[in-house]
């Protein structure tokens, strides 16, 4: 319990870097982009302004994960990571509607004649380059402390950063009078915050509904019936609990070993199962195996 909670404390520190970076790009995006007359440029603001709302989420949610279980609690408070991302999902999802529909009206605006200021590309340019730094920062730190919610928070820091090249794209085609070309990205970058929205709640409700990747509980299953003592794995089942795995697995073993015997094979399941794939809540059950 202390080392999950020394790893949700360095999983806290990508968040906060997260939040401050996506305010100061929002606010600077939404000035720039109304002096500059950019739909593209405030568009990509208001897609940072989601962001913030998504970092806080995580970071709530990782803050709640980190108190110990109780008795009401068993389990502990993992999943409020999983919470906090649906609820963003949600966020983010109306947001980013809110984008498409002003994107598309401003296309069609025929009052709009004039282009975006060049200078507001250059906003665009910086940006793209803060978010690719703060993805490699939070990406190498979702590795060390194996934090699901981190990870998936330094894949929409490179989204980001494609999103603010786009944007940039928008406006020179804006100078060359394609002046579509910058209100149609903004539309662009609605659509592609709904569809991050939409991939956060189906990897979020598929973890909440207790779904696990087929191919590693095989794996899983491979490994352990490889252990010298076990006849056979009867049963394998794995769920998350925020970053963690359970595993609860039974095996078959030589009806005629002793207590203690057997008790050494499932611990060394339980070895095999934390040094190769850090897992440490889990539940072996032990059965004899049945003659024909």
């Amino acid at each position: 319990m202390v080392k999950c909670v020394e790893t949700k404390g360095k999983a806290e520190l990508g968040a906060w870097v997260s939040i401050v970076s996506y305010i100061i790009l929002a606010i600077s995006k939404l000035i720039v982009g109304s002096i500059a007359h950019s739909d593209g440029v405030k568009a990509d603001g208001w897609n940072n302004f989601s962001d913030i709302l998504v970092s806080v989420a995580i970071l709530i949610g990782i803050k709640i994960a980190k108190k110990p279980r109780d008795r009401n609690h068993p389990y502990g408070h993992s999943r409020a990571e999983n919470i906090s991302s649906l609820i963003a999902a949600f966020m983010m999802m109306s947001i980013g509607i809110d984008v498409i529909i002003e994107g598309i009206s401003s296309v069609f605006q025929s009052e709009k004649e004039s282009a975006p200021e060049p200078f507001a590309a250059f906003v665009a340019v910086a940006s793209a380059l803060v978010m690719i730094a703060v993805y490699y920062f939070n990406a190498q730190l979702a590795k060390r402390t194996n934090s699901q919610a981190l990870a998936a928070a330094a894949k929409d820091h490179l989204s980001d950063a494609l999103v603010s090249i786009g944007t940039v794209v928008g406006i020179i085609g804006a100078q060359v009078r394609l002046l579509w070309l910058d209100p149609l990205v903004a539309a662009l970058i609605g659509g592609m915050i709904c569809k991050t929205a939409w991939e956060v709640f189906m990897e979020t409700s598929h973890t909440l509904t207790d779904g696990f990747d087929e191919h590693m509980l095989t794996t899983y299953k491979q490994e352990i019936a490889a252990i010298d003592g076990v006849k056979n794995v009867a049963d394998i089942k794995a769920r998350m609990l925020g970053s963690y795995v359970v595993l609860d697995v039974t095996i078959h073993v030589d009806p005629n070993l002793t207590v203690v015997k057997s008790h050494e094979i499932a611990d060394e399941v339980e070895r095999l199962m934390k040094k190769r794939h850090n897992i440490e809540a889990m539940h072996v059950h032990i059965e004899p195996e049945r003659t024909p």
